[in-house]
């Protein structure tokens, strides 16, 4: 490994970065540059410790790369090599369908296999596990009755996909699915996707009247809000689905008039055009604010801060920008075919499911939701303290990230006696 990839891959000591000083084992790291079935790329790195592993955890998230996340060096003290893969398209899911993206999982899995390891266990952190236990039941679904278009209508072609299975699933403070995070996160005060300022005041979640106290930054929702809150919620979600499918729609009928033979200029422009759409105001879940809703160690505020009127009302958050397939196939709550819900039962595996009690992403409901639907009868939950990235809640106390990678450890030495 050459000192300038090194001081990269160890540079990371915050968030999900690995802190260097845990990765004090000699290892290799070899790169991987993989042809997915669909005639695309995607980049993945084995780490190793002896060369002689014989199990292998597979780290992977679907709009991210994470080289150097915190629990790799757990995974070599278990005595396993450790897969770390990145998506197609690093650092930008404009465009991301969880159905394609399962070729470039599948891809991964098929070169561990040609490596000759015996085992496989994908780990799913965050997001990554709403893409493996998606992988995971497409896997374990006979090739003909796989799905075979995406909620915008593109065909998949999952039936002639060879989608090797795994052997095990660990799970790290796992949301329900992009599409069900956003939408208990949606504003649905909205009231025109075309004017973000225009705004519902009954409904509106930083509003004094409906609780929240800006001078704190902390909400007291009454029950009869978050009712009506959480049901326009997912209205607005359907107002969105509605919108996709309608430019979705407008570009097929143009193709069809073209393939009939009697399009016009216009239609062929239309047939081309890749439309694009801005989804605002998308970090407004109630428990955030008021974190007497589900309650845990969590702080009040989001991944993405403690102002609201900076996280909601600007720039950065989940789905600012969207194509109608993006959208139906990954953001939506009602369309997706990667939310846990339906994809965790088809977990028959032994699986590890971690919790951190102070998360501001997944809560303990949606947790102990998560646990109840694995499918598997050798399954365990264990809570351990730290935020949704496994940090300290607080300066005198170990970070939960070396806790959950020695409980890994653990649990991984299990499997493999």
């Amino acid at each position: 490994m050459t000192e300038q990839i090194k001081a990269q891959v160890t540079a990371g000591m915050r968030g999900a970065s690995w802190d260097a000083r845990l990765m004090t084992r000699p290892y290799q790291m070899v790169p991987y540059a993989l042809g997915t079935a669909d005639g695309q790329r995607t980049l993945g790195f084995l780490f190793t410790a002896t060369g002689k592993e014989k199990t292998v955890v597979s780290v992977m998230h679907p709009r991210e790369m994470a080289i150097t996340h915190y629990l790799v060096p757990f995974i070599l003290d278990a005595g396993c090599a450790c897969w770390v893969q990145g998506p197609r398209s690093i650092g930008n899911d404009l465009r991301l369908e969880h159905e394609i993206a399962l070729f470039d999982v599948a891809a991964g899995m098929a070169h561990l296999r040609e490596l000759g390891f015996e085992r496989i266990v994908l780990l799913g952190n965050s997001g990554g596990a709403s893409l493996y236990t998606f992988y995971n039941q497409q896997a374990l679904t006979p090739a003909s009755q796989r799905i075979a278009r995406t909620p915008g209508g593109r065909p998949t072609n999952l039936a002639e996909l060879q989608m090797p299975t795994v052997d095990g699933m660990i799970l790290v403070s796992p949301h329900p699915g992009q599409g069900k995070l956003l939408m208990a996160g949606l504003d649905p005060s909205v009231v025109d996707e075309n004017d973000p300022m225009q705004t519902d005041a009954s409904l509106d979640p930083f509003c004094a009247a409906n609780g929240f106290d800006a001078a704190s930054g902390r909400g007291s929702y009454a029950p009869d809000f978050v009712a009506r809150y959480r049901a326009a919620q997912e209205e607005r979600v359907r107002r969105i689905d509605e919108h996709a499918r309608q430019l979705l729609h407008i570009k097929q009928d143009a193709r069809q008039r073209i393939k009939a033979g009697g399009g016009t200029d216009l239609d062929r422009r239309v047939a081309a055009h890749a439309p694009i759409f801005h989804v605002w105001r998308t970090d407004a879940d109630l428990r955030s604010w008021d974190i007497t809703l589900d309650p845990s160690d969590r702080k009040t505020g989001s991944l993405w801060g403690e102002d609201p009127f900076v996280s909601n009302w600007g720039s950065v958050g989940f789905a600012r920008v969207v194509t109608p397939e993006s959208w139906l196939s990954t953001w939506s709550g009602l369309t997706s075919n990667a939310s846990l819900d339906k994809t965790i039962g088809a977990v028959h595996q032994p699986t590890l499911l971690l919790e951190y009690t102070g998360d501001q992403c997944t809560f303990p409901a949606d947790i102990e939701s998560v646990y109840e639907q694995i499918g598997s009868t050798e399954k365990r939950h264990i809570r351990v303290r730290g935020n949704h990235h496994g940090m300290a809640l607080s300066r005198d106390e170990e970070p939960g990230q070396r806790i959950a990678g020695a409980h890994i450890v653990e649990w991984l030495r299990e499997l493999m006696v």
